[in-house]
C-alpha cells in the first residue's frame, strides 16, 4: 500500500450501507445523544471535588491519596485522547463511542461500590480510559454528520455542555453528597451512560477513515508520555513542591517526549497522528491558545470561588455550587448564540469580544471583591466572565475542528479536548499557587496579636485558620478576620494575573485569529457525499 495515498472517508458517513443523510429530526437525536454522553464525562471530572472529605473518611486516606483518586481520572483521560481519537477515525466512531460508554459505565459503577482505595483508583483509571474514547467521538460525530450550515450551531450546543456541564455536575454532586451519600455521585454518570447508550444505538451514525498510512504508533506512545509527564507536573507540583525530584523528573520526561513527538510528527508528515504543521495556520493556533487560556482561567476561578463561598462567606458546598449557576447558564446561552454572531462579524471579532468580556469580568471581581461585600461583590464579574467564555469557546472549537479534514475529526476533537485539559491543569496550578502565596504574604502582618501556635496554623491556609480559631481564645475573631481578608488579597493577585493572561490572548487573537467565518476545509465531503476516490 502506497504511503503517498491520501486518506479517504468511508462512503458510509450516515450509518449502515443504504442509509441516507440523517434528516433534521435524526440530527437532533444525534446531538442529544452525544451531549448526554459528554455530560457524563464532564460531570465525572468535577463531581468528586465536592466529596474530598467524605473520601478521606471512607477509605481512611490521606489528602494526597484523595487527590490521586480525583486526578488519575483526568490524567488517563488527557493522555489517551489523541491516540483513541485517531483509532476512532480509523475503525469507526460509533463502535468507539459504544465501547467507551460501556467501559465508562462499568468503571463508574465499580467506583461507586469500591470497598478499598485500590479498587477506587483502578475504577477511576478505567473511567478515564472510557472517557477518552467518548469525548473526542462526541464532537467528531457532530462535525462529520451535520451539514456545514448547521455545524456551528451544533458545536455551540456541544461547547455549552462542555463548559457549563462541569458546574451543573458539581451542583448535582453536592446535592447528592449532602442529601444521600458520596457513593451516589456515581449514579448520575451511570444513568447518563445508560440513556446515551440507548440513544446512540438507535440514532448515532457511523463514519470512519480509510487511510493509506499505517497507524502512527510511535506518535501515539510519545504523545501519551508527553501528556502524562506534563499533566503530572501541573497536578503534583503544588502538592509535592515544584523542585521535588518526582516533579522535576516528570518535567524532564514530559519536555523530552514533547520534543520527540513534534520531531517525529514532522517526519511523518501526512501520516502523522497530528500534523503539527497546521499550528502555523491562524485558525488552529488561535483556537487552541484561546481555549487553553479560557479553560485555564475558568479552572483557576473555581479554585478561588469555592473557598471564598465556603470559608469566607460560610456557605455549604451545595449553596456554593448553586452560586455558580448564573455563570453556567450565561456561558451555555452565549455558546449557543456565538455561531450566529460569528456568521455576522466573523470568528476573530467574536473570539476577541468574548475574551474582552471574560477579562473584564476578572477585573471586576479583582476590584470589587471584599469580605463585607459578599456574593454581590463578585456576581457582576461572574456574569461577565460566563458570557465572555461562552462567546469565545464556540468559535475556538470550530476553528480547531475546521483546520483538519473531515476524515481526521476524531484527532481534531481530541486536540480540542487535550487543549481544554491542559488549560484546566495549568490554571489550577498557577492561579492556585498565586492565591496561596498572596494569602501567606498578606496574613503575616495581621497576626501580630495572635498567639504563636494558632498563628502558625493559620499561615497554612484560610481553612486551617478557621480551624485554629477554636484554640485562639479571645483572639478568635481577630484570627478569622485576618484569614478572610488575607484570602481576598490572594484572590486579587490571582485575578489580576488572569486579567493579564486574557489581555495577552486578546491582543494575539486581534492579530492572528481567524479572519473569516469558519469554512469547510478544502476537499472535505459533506455528509452524504461519496468519498473522494
Amino acid at each position: 500500500m502506497s504511503t503517498n495515498q491520501p486518506p479517504q472517508v468511508s462512503a458510509e458517513p450516515s450509518g449502515a450501507p443504504g442509509e441516507g443523510v440523517p434528516d433534521a429530526r435524526q440530527r437532533r437525536m444525534i446531538l442529544i445523544a452525544v451531549c448526554i454522553a459528554l455530560m457524563a464525562v464532564i460531570a465525572s471530572v468535577s463531581g468528586l471535588n465536592v466529596a474530598q472529605a467524605n473520601l478521606a473518611v471512607a477509605f481512611d486516606a490521606s489528602q494526597s491519596t484523595v487527590l490521586w483518586i480525583i486526578n488519575i481520572y483526568t490524567l488517563s483521560l488527557a493522555a489517551l485522547l489523541l491516540p483513541l481519537g485517531s483509532i476512532g477515525d480509523r475503525f469507526g466512531r460509533k463502535p468507539m463511542l459504544l465501547t467507551g460508554l460501556t467501559i465508562f459505565g462499568v468503571a463508574s459503577a465499580a467506583a461507586g461500590l469500591a470497598p478499598s482505595t485500590e479498587v477506587m483508583l483502578a475504577a477511576r483509571l478505567f473511567s478515564g480510559v472510557g472517557a477518552a474514547m467518548i469525548m473526542p467521538i462526541t464532537l467528531a460525530v457532530i462535525t462529520s454528520t451535520f451539514p456545514k450550515e448547521e455545524r456551528g450551531q451544533a458545536i455551540g450546543v456541544w461547547t455549552g455542555v462542555a463548559g457549563g456541564g462541569g458546574i451543573l455536575g458539581m451542583f448535582l454532586s453536592a446535592a447528592l453528597v449532602d442529601v444521600v451519600s458520596w457513593r451516589w455521585l456515581f449514579v448520575l454518570p451511570v444513568a447518563l451512560v445508560m440513556v446515551a447508550l440507548a440513544m446512540a444505538l438507535r440514532s448515532v451514525p457511523n463514519s470512519r477513515e480509510t487511510s493509506g498510512h499505517a497507524f502512527d504508533t510511535v506518535g501515539a506512545l510519545t504523545s501519551v508520555v508527553a501528556v502524562v509527564g506534563l499533566i503530572f507536573v501541573l497536578q503534583e507540583g503544588p502538592e509535592r513542591g515544584w523542585t521535588a525530584p518526582a516533579t522535576l523528573l516528570s518535567l524532564v520526561v514530559g519536555v523530552i517526549a514533547t520534543i520527540g513527538f513534534v520531531a517525529w510528527e514532522l517526519r511523518r508528515r501526512d501520516g502523522a497522528l497530528l500534523d503539527v504543521r497546521l499550528f502555523g495556520e491562524p485558525a488552529l493556533a488561535g483556537g487552541s491558545i484561546t481555549l487553553l487560556a479560557v479553560f485555564g482561567v475558568q479552572a483557576g476561578i473555581f479554585v478561588v470561588l469555592f473557598p471564598f463561598f465556603q470559608t469566607v462567606l460560610g456557605w455549604s458546598g451545595l449553596l456554593a455550587t448553586l452560586a455558580l449557576m448564573p455563570m453556567a447558564v450565561l456561558m451555555m446561552t452565549a455558546s449557543g448564540l456565538a455561531p450566529r454572531l460569528a456568521a455576522r462579524i466573523g470568528p476573530r471579532a467574536t473570539m476577541a469580544t468574548g475574551i474582552l468580556l471574560a477579562g473584564a469580568g476578572l477585573a471586576l471581581m479583582a476590584a470589587d471583591v471584599s469580605v463585607d461585600g459578599g456574593y454581590l461583590s463578585v456576581l457582576p464579574g461572574m456574569l461577565a466572565m460566563g458570557t465572555g467564555m461562552g462567546l469565545s469557546m464556540t468559535p475556538s472549537t470550530e476553528a480547531i475542528t475546521s483546520a483538519l479534514p473531515r476524515e481526521r475529526q476524531g484527532v481534531a476533537s481530541a486536540l480540542n479536548d487535550v487543549t481544554r485539559e491542559f488549560g484546566t491543569a495549568l490554571g489550577v496550578a498557577l492561579l492556585g499557587a498565586l492565591l496561596s502565596s498572596g494569602y501567606r504574604n498578606a496574613i503575616d502582618s495581621r497576626l501580630t496579636d495572635v498567639p504563636q501556635a494558632p498563628a502558625d496554623t493559620a499561615r497554612g491556609g484560610v481553612a486551617n485558620a478557621l480551624d485554629a480559631a477554636n484554640q485562639a481564645g479571645p483572639h478568635a475573631q481577630t484570627l478569622i478576620r485576618a484569614a478572610q481578608e488575607s484570602f481576598v488579597d490572594g484572590w486579587q493577585r490571582a485575578m489580576w494575573a488572569g486579567v493579564a493572561v486574557m489581555g495577552a490572548v486578546f491582543l494575539y487573537v486581534l492579530a492572528r485569529g481567524p479572519q473569516h467565518p469558519t469554512r469547510t476545509p478544502a476537499n472535505e465531503p459533506e455528509p452524504g457525499d461519496a468519498a473522494a476516490p
